[in-house]
């Protein structure tokens, strides 16, 4: 139709659909493709923006416990220091020095100090001067001396100005409470300052600051910006530190701030990790402003490559018209390249079905002198078969009889043939087909062994024939004519050989045959002459043994055997 219309029959009535450019469905599919997805990005922004914030704040507050485990750590491993110094403490002056010497080089480098302290809260013996400036001090930290007198427990301080070293530490007191001498504290003392490093192993995402807090709030170790060793926190009041699940909503000097706290159970101290709300949001409103722009950069990138997709498709499709036409025409067709892979591979089929119909045409022939070949080779054994089968009958019936059984077994092998195609029929399998009518295989009277191997035509219908005659010769006289009798059946690959045997056990004795019949003349002449191979029988006390040594040209589906001319004519059946 002129107008591009396309009627179609709906219910009695003619529907014109009226045919439009590609541009047009590619426009359309583009809008319903965008506007869905633009409204599932806003929602799924929102949720994302809730799921951010939460995997923030199970970062911030892990990180917060991971800083108080590790003080933990820090602190527990001090208390296990003096608990070792404890089995072997200066009980006199005169044990200071040695202690003093021993204990200095242990520390050494570590900014930790011990100290001895007696029950009147005096120490004369401290690692942080020299043996030689030794002077008996009052101690500053009292209040955590008298605990752990009180106790008998390890005792943490807070952040405490040290009077000897000047400077803000912590104290850890372990008492000592030897037989039949006064009791004493072996103190550790290590400047505050040095937990720093603990609060910076536990990285923090930009703009979050950390502090470490006694029980009273005053900061003895910090991060970042929020006050100094010694100071006050003054972001929360210290009766409300303590653990919480997650942050806290805080407001301090007109600032909203997000807040995780953690609080030790060894040492009572505080993990504060804080950032203001801005810092949290600020990702998010990014992400959506970046969300937004694309969006906007992608419908138009969109609309762009519609319009550059749809001529495209329409040139490629104009050219497909062309090639379809020649193709109708019966003209050779060749692939051609498009933009379009589908259209390529539909340009592909159009050139293949081409060349198919012309190696059709070309098959047909071949198949058709192939199969009168393979009539006349048919027609060739079985005259071949029945001048034999007559010479060996004493009458029409036997006659009969013994050429429709030779028949039927030279049909099954025509099946496996058909069957299996130029794949090959199995050697097993065409044996099992030829001796399974006259006796089962199962694996105890009968035995069928050996390799996967494959024949080829013409030697699928020898050694079928030649199994067939062995089946019933062994019927008649061999290991099927009595009880108790046993078939072998196996064979190998030897180089570039297939060894065949026929082993026979348990039938009446051998004697000569009183002349050569159809079997014999299969066997020694079609398997020998026809396959090129090696014949032998042997007769022995249980029975007999037929031994066939066949090259693997003869047999491999490869190898076209029944194209030679050579073997096309020839009469197997003749000697």
């Amino acid at each position: 139709m002129a107008d591009g219309s396309v009627p179609a029959e709906t219910g009695g009535r003619r529907l014109r659909l009226i045919a439009r450019p590609i541009a047009v469905y590619l426009f359309v599919l583009a809008l319903v493709a965008l506007v869905p997805a633009f409204i599932f990005s806003a929602v799924l922004l929102q949720r994302n923006n809730e799921a951010q914030e939460r995997v923030v704040e199970t970062l911030i507050t892990g990180n917060a416990r991971a800083i108080v485990q590790a003080v933990d750590r820090e602190i527990n491993a001090n208390v296990t220091t003096l608990r070792v110094l404890a089995t072997m403490p200066p009980v006199t002056p005169a044990d200071y020095p040695a202690f003093h010497s021993r204990v200095s080089q242990a520390l050494a480098g570590t900014g930790s100090y011990v100290y001895l302290v007696h029950p009147d809260m005096t120490s004369d013996l401290s690692t942080r001067v020299s043996l030689a400036e030794q002077r008996v001090t009052r101690v500053g930290d009292v209040q955590t001396a008298q605990r752990a007198f009180d106790t008998r427990e390890v005792a943490i301080s807070d952040a405490v100005f040290g009077t000897v070293s000047q400077q803000w530490v912590v104290n850890i007191l372990v008492p000592v409470f030897p037989g039949g001498r006064d009791p004493f504290l072996l103190g550790l003392s290590r400047t505050a300052g040095q937990l720093s490093m603990a609060l910076l192993a536990s990285r923090m995402p930009d703009g979050w600051r950390v502090a470490l807090l006694d029980r009273s709030g005053i900061i003895i170790a910090t991060s970042g910006a929020g006050g100094s060793t010694g100071d006050a926190f003054t972001l929360i009041a210290h009766d409300q530190l303590g653990s919480t699940p997650g942050w806290r909503d805080i407001r301090s000097g007109g600032i909203d701030y997000l807040a995780v706290t953690q609080q030790s159970l060894l040492t009572g101290w505080s993990v504060v990790a804080w950032a203001e709300r801005g810092v949290v949001a600020k990702p998010l409103a990014d992400a959506f402003w970046s969300l937004l722009a694309g969006g906007v950069l992608l419908a138009a990138l969109v609309v762009m490559v519609i319009y550059a997709v749809s001529l495209q498709i329409g040139r490629s499709v104009h050219g497909l018209e062309a090639d379809a036409k020649r193709l109708g025409a019966g003209q050779p067709v060749e692939a051609r390249s498009f933009p379009i892979a589908e259209i390529e591979t539909v340009s592909a089929a159009l050139g293949d079905a081409s060349r198919r119909r012309q190696a059709a045409e070309t098959e047909v022939r071949f198949l058709m002198r192939e199969l009168a070949h393979r009539s006349k080779n048919q027609m060739t054994i079985i005259a071949a078969m029945a001048k034999q089968t007559a010479r060996g009958a004493d009458s029409v019936p036997e006659f009969v009889s013994s050429f429709e059984k030779r028949i039927f077994g030279l049909a099954r092998s025509t099946d496996l043939l058909l069957a299996h195609g130029v794949a090959g029929v199995d050697l097993k399998e065409l044996l099992v087909g030829q001796i399974d009518p006259f006796c089962p295989v199962d694996g105890q009277q009968v035995v069928v062994e050996g390799p996967a191997l494959r024949l080829n035509a013409q030697a699928a219908q020898i050694l079928g024939m030649a199994a067939h005659e062995l089946a019933t010769n062994a019927v008649k006289y061999g290991a099927f004519s009595k009880e108790g009798g046993h078939l072998e059946v196996s064979w190998m690959r030897s180089g570039d050989r297939v060894a065949f045997v026929w082993h026979e056990t348990g039938g009446k004795p051998v004697d000569a045959p009183p002349r050569r019949g159809f079997g014999t003349t299969v066997l020694e002449n079609m398997v020998g002459r026809s396959l090129n191979g090696e014949v032998s029988r042997a007769a022995h006390a249980r029975g007999i043994t037929w031994r066939f040594s066949i090259p693997m040209t003869s047999l491999d589906p490869n190898e076209t055997l029944n194209s030679r001319e050579d073997g096309a004519d020839r009469n197997p059946g003749d000697k």
